[in-house]
């Protein structure tokens, strides 16, 4: 397995890639593999996790249901905005 040296990472960079870690919760260099591999496609069926697979299929019927009644007021279309 190689070994690859960065320079020239700016600031806003650095501080980009530090986020990413968090929000993924893996190590720099396990982001930056994930990234670069991402870009230039060579992920292979490899789902990305955007963090909110943890509460896939969490939710009770009854969750489901008062979140599908909070919600369906974004369903309607306001006619007169299509006028």
């Amino acid at each position: 397995m190689k070994q690859i040296t960065i320079r020239g990472v700016s600031d806003d960079l650095a501080r980009a890639l530090k986020e990413e870690t968090r929000r993924r919760g893996t190590s720099l260099n396990q982001a930056v593999l994930d990234l670069l591999r991402q870009s230039l496609g060579l992920e292979h069926g490899r789902r990305y996790d955007n963090g909110l697979s943890k509460f896939a299929g969490t939710w009770s019927r009854d969750e489901l249901a008062d979140f599908e009644r909070a919600t369906e007021i974004c369903e309607r279309i306001d006619e007169e905005f299509w006028k």
